[in-house]
């Protein structure tokens, strides 16, 4: 018999779900402590990689859709975290940087992603967990 017709709750894709439930829950959690939110973060973390990423860019790295990341963006610069400023060759398309404020909210909201990810790398032992991400990143290339 089909291990799906068993338990279909028993699988690589429900225990992926449940983990990326209880990530994203969280990091929501402990993230709302500092008035940030999960995209926020990812948003503020992408910006310190590839400063004046674009809007799409953005939304990617943050999982969420470009009507969702023009919000995102106005709240954070709202907060004076970010600064956007035309495109120098792209008349329409806004050039978005972190300001210092934007770089002290991504310090302790890191510090904060860091605690989470140690809990992970101790729930995964004896796994490595360079081995552990490398399976999940299979496991999404997979069903792309």
């Amino acid at each position: 018999m089909d291990v799906r017709m068993k338990d279909p709750y028993a699988t690589i894709g429900f225990a992926l779900k449940q983990a990326q439930q209880a990530l994203r829950t969280r990091m929501d959690a402990e993230l709302r402590k500092i008035a940030l939110t999960t995209p926020q973060y990812a948003v503020l973390a992408y910006l310190n990689i590839e400063p004046g990423a674009s809007n799409a860019a953005l939304a990617r790295q943050a999982f969420v859709t470009p009507q969702t990341m023009q919000a995102i963006l106005v709240t954070l610069e709202k907060s004076g975290f970010i600064k956007r400023t035309p495109h120098p060759e792209h008349g329409r398309m806004q050039k978005t940087e972190l300001t210092p404020s934007g770089e002290h909210a991504l310090h302790a909201a890191s510090a904060i992603v860091a605690d989470i990810e140690a809990l992970l790398v101790d729930a995964a032992a004896p796994l490595n967990p360079q081995v552990v991400a490398t399976t999940l990143i299979r496991f999404a290339n997979a069903l792309r």
